[in-house]
């Protein structure tokens, strides 16, 4: 007797343990009893009849599918190799949890395909240029289109990311030898603007030399014209209408400079004025 209560307590343990769920807060529940749904599960503990009621769990979490690599033709005829990533998460409210097992069969498998479909449809009306150029126009579209697709499915798509759109290697090397002609035509026109640059700098320079130049000539030449003035006074002063004398004057000066020896007519008024200024009174001749 003693052994029989011991079984039976331990099948009735065994029978409550089996089931026994417990529901993470990531995840929802969907409980089936007898394959017909019969309530929706929170997080936390719950107790299904064992064998007859049957726990579906969900993730509720932002989850990520590869739409995997395929080649796609692109408008002017090149094969694109398209790979993107797309980004979603199903509902957590009773109602989106059931569709997204009711409306739809394998929703991952789902999206994939769907992406894939769906980046044909977009990348073959471009050219492969411009698939390059608008990638976030590509997301944009293919973000709108899945959501469109995927609305009764009780999931939301959070974002779609194209990973790569690599032309074949051929295209790639030509590609690139254009970018490096672009880069090398930017180049020699820097060095073409810098070069000229330099050159009309050089040019200003050599211009503020030459007005310096020709400032100081003019400047030089106005002190002159400013001495010769002074001149012309001291001699319209000391010397009106001995014009002779004056030319006399300057012989002696220029005599006086050289250490020269000269012959002075003792008779004229330039003697006067030579001893008058050297403070020498001129000996008068005898006869």
């Amino acid at each position: 007797m003693t052994f029989f209560i011991f079984a039976l307590v331990v099948l009735v343990l065994i029978f409550f343990f089996s089931g026994v769920r417990i529901i993470r807060p990531t995840h929802r529940g969907l409980i089936e009893v007898l394959g017909k749904y019969r309530r929706f599960a929170q997080p936390g503990f719950h107790w299904v009849f064992p064998v007859i009621a049957k726990m579906y769990q969900i993730n509720t979490t932002e989850q990520m599918v590869d739409a995997e690599p395929q080649e796609i033709i692109t408008n002017d005829n090149l094969n694109a190799r398209v790979d993107a990533q797309v980004y979603f998460r199903v509902l957590p409210d009773e109602e989106s949890v059931k569709a997204s097992q009711y409306n739809v069969n394998n929703y991952q498998w789902q999206i994939v395909n769907l992406a894939r479909t769906t980046l044909r449809n977009i990348i073959g009306t471009m050219t492969l240029k411009s698939a390059n150029s608008e990638r976030s126009r590509i997301n944009s579209e293919l973000l709108t289109t899945l959501l469109k697709e995927t609305k009764s499915w009780g999931i939301a798509v959070v974002r779609t990311e194209l990973k790569e759109i690599d032309p074949p290697k051929d295209v790639q090397e030509t590609m690139n030898k254009v970018v490096k002609a672009e880069n090398e035509k930017i180049a020699a026109v820097d060095f073409a603007t810098a070069t000229e640059t330099m050159a009309d700098g050089q040019k200003r320079a050599e211009i503020k030399k030459a007005e310096g130049i020709r400032q100081a000539e003019i400047l030089k030449a106005e002190g002159e014209a400013q001495a010769i003035a002074l001149v012309n006074e001291a001699a319209e002063k000391y010397f009106v209408g001995n014009a002779q004398v004056l030319r006399k004057l300057q012989a002696v000066e220029t005599s006086l400079k050289d250490n020269a020896k000269i012959v002075v007519p003792a008779n004229g008024e330039l003697i006067n004025v030579i001893g008058e200024l050297a403070g020498v009174v001129p000996i008068k001749s005898q006869k």
